[in-house]
């Protein structure tokens, strides 16, 4: 049996770490799976979105993560980026229905940043509409067991890489 999604390409994509100086990365609880079956618990994520034609990276990283949680350039510091993109598919049940149908997954550049300011410059709202309703600081060795299952291996490989740095 082939797969009917074969031929599409995967969507560029960036990802950001947020950690403060105790260590703790920033995750954030998303609107739009409210309501969703989530197979036991409720999903956190770090923020990422896709890249801009001709943008770059670490700019889309820094765009990103404004938008997601309002956390202006001036609180961040980028330490590292991940030396290769890591790849992933959508599950089935997803494939076709995400961005209109034109991905099959996403390519992933993560970026490792130091947030420098306080709880307080943190603004889910900033963007219309937010990403997220809620957010709080985790330990990273728990982001594999907070993400959606089809990202566990993402998370993973991201910890591994930025894991000294943190």
């Amino acid at each position: 049996m082939s797969d009917p999604f074969a031929h599409l390409p995967y969507r560029p994509c960036v990802g950001v770490m947020l950690v403060n100086p105790d260590g703790l990365a920033f995750v954030g609880r998303r609107i739009d799976t409210r309501g969703q079956p989530d197979e036991g618990g409720v999903y956190w994520q770090m923020p990422q979105g896709g890249v801009d034609d001709g943008e770059d990276l670490r700019a889309a990283a820094l765009r990103e993560l404004w938008e997601e949680t309002g956390v202006e350039e001036q609180y961040v510091t980028i330490l590292a980026q991940t030396r290769e993109e890591i790849f992933y598919d959508l599950p089935d049940d997803l494939m076709g229905k995400l961005w209109k149908g034109k991905y099959r997954g996403q390519r992933q550049h993560w970026f490792l940043a130091r947030f420098t300011g306080q709880d307080a410059d943190i603004h889910l709202e900033r963007h219309d509409p937010p990403e997220f309703e809620e957010w709080r600081w985790e330990n990273p060795l728990l982001l594999p067991e907070l993400i959606v299952p089809f990202k566990k291996r993402v998370y993973r490989a991201v910890l591994d890489e930025f894991r000294d740095l943190i």
